[in-house]
């Protein structure tokens, strides 16, 4: 039975399966968007690791740092630590140097590369100078020292606790600024080890610590230079506040009374000094999102940290002015000030320019295969118009043998146009006007078989409309 006779006065045109709708492709497509945002959400959510040189071994910063990375990693926080022990800060700085590590734990005077930035203070140091009372042995004499502030310290000899250049240009720094001629003092440098042997040492009239105003080795010095040498007598840095001001990687600072010993005081009064922050600082290139989220996991685990360590409470953020002598990483600064962008704030321009280009894509795209395709739309249009013309020759056809000829040529009419659509060429709107047409083509063929003498049992059923 030909096309015309297989439809009924009701039907419209039969549609075929469509390759655009087919529900394999539809869930080949979803499978496709599933797999990409969760291939984007384990990119995004994968936590990120940052290389730390902390040093020497069995200090307080290197038992600081551990415990941070430990907590980090039981928290699952988004950034992980992963520690590299040095000798101490001039290696670590030695490393950053390399680019092996991405933080380092360093005091501020220490010499950094070029664009490294502070992301938190670990704690404050602070200068203690003192000099022995007691008697001391010169020349075979008996002599007492006679300093009573740094004015007095030429032709003395001064012991220097740590072996790195940095403590001995903070006093050459401390004697310029107070009128000392730095070359009239004699420096000797020990390492924490050996400070019961630099206190032993008569030659040395005075002696100087940097750390922490609570630090064990200050005080046991200090201790042991009153056992052994004397009641110590320290000595104020009434200069402070000038050195801080020309020197920006100095502060001024106070020594509390009896912060080394309560029985007997010492200090007896609050003594005036300078002070070097010990920080943690990268470089400055490193993304400002990871300084942030570490900065902001880095003092939420501070309280934690403390009932373990108690000097994890002395970290304190750093000064974020852009004047300031290392100046803060954008990305600690974000934190501290409150302006930490959300995810939307920093990638809000980026989603909006995508969504926009597709668009773009989508309407070009749209515009090109429509483009491509406008001669298959205008053969579609010429054989819209050919089987027009084909409903008028067959209500004037004089046989059924021509009948069955314009049949034929509107089934094979039929079958281009439907594959057409399947391609993509014509959409659903010109395929509707093409029904019409041919439901008119199916009538005028029903009446002209029965002008024909057709039988009526031949003639396809019509349905109640």
């Amino acid at each position: 039975m030909s096309s015309a006779d297989s439809l009924n006065d009701n039907d419209t045109l039969p549609v075929r399966g469509n390759k655009r709708s087919s529900p394999f492709l539809v869930l080949a497509a979803c499978l496709m968007v599933f797999a990409a945002a969760v291939g984007t959400s384990l990119l995004l959510l994968r936590p990120t690791t940052l290389q730390i040189a902390v040093g020497p071994p069995s200090s307080d910063d290197l038992k600081l740092i551990q415990a941070l990375a430990q907590s980090f990693a039981l928290d699952g926080s988004p950034v992980r630590l992963s520690v590299i022990t040095t000798a101490g800060p001039l290696d670590s700085i030695a490393v950053l140097k390399e680019g092996k590590a991405d933080l380092v734990v360093a005091r501020t005077d220490e010499e950094m590369p070029e664009g490294t930035e502070s992301v938190a203070i670990l704690r404050k140091n602070v200068v203690v100078l003192w000099a022995v009372a007691g008697a001391a042995r010169k020349a075979g004499k008996q002599t007492r020292s006679k300093i009573k502030g740094i004015g007095d310290l030429p032709g003395h000899r001064v012991g220097v606790v740590g072996r790195t250049q940095v403590n001995v240009t903070l006093l050459r720094v401390i004697l310029k600024e107070s009128g000392v001629n730095p070359e009239k003092v004699e420096i000797s440098q020990f390492n924490t080890e050996q400070i019961a042997e630099m206190v032993r040492d008569v030659a040395i009239d005075a002696f100087m610590t940097v750390g922490p105003p609570d630090s064990k080795i200050t005080s046991e010095a200090i201790v042991a230079t009153a056992r052994i040498r004397g009641e110590p007598v320290f000595l104020p840095i009434d200069v402070s506040e000038a050195i801080a001001a020309r020197h920006p990687l100095y502060e001024s600072e106070e020594i509390p009374g009896s912060a080394f010993t309560s029985s007997p005081a010492r200090p007896g009064d609050k003594v005036e000094t300078v002070g070097v922050n010990h920080l943690i600082v990268t470089p400055r290139a490193l993304s400002e999102t990871t300084i942030a989220t570490f900065t902001r996991q880095l003092f939420a685990a501070r309280p934690s940290l403390a009932k373990e360590l108690p000097y994890a409470l002395k970290i304190e953020k750093p000064d974020t002015d852009k004047d300031a002598a290392l100046p803060a990483h954008r990305g600690a600064a974000a934190y501290i000030d409150g302006n930490e962008k959300s995810f939307m704030d920093k990638y809000s321009d980026y989603i909006w320019g995508a969504v926009l280009m597709l668009s773009v894509l989508g309407s070009g795209s749209a515009w090109l295969r429509h483009y491509l395709r406008r001669d298959e739309r205008k053969l579609n249009t010429s054989h819209r118009d050919k089987l027009l013309a084909t409903i008028c020759l067959a209500r004037k056809t004089a046989s059924l043998e021509e009948l069955e000829a314009l049949q034929a040529e509107a089934d094979d009419i039929l079958r281009e146009t439907l594959d057409r659509y399947d391609d993509g060429a014509i959409e659903a709107a010109d395929l509707a006007a093409y029904s019409l047409v041919l439901h008119q083509f199916h009538h005028a063929v029903v009446e002209r078989r029965a002008a024909l003498g057709e039988p009526t049992a031949n003639l396809p059923r019509m349905r109640a409309s």
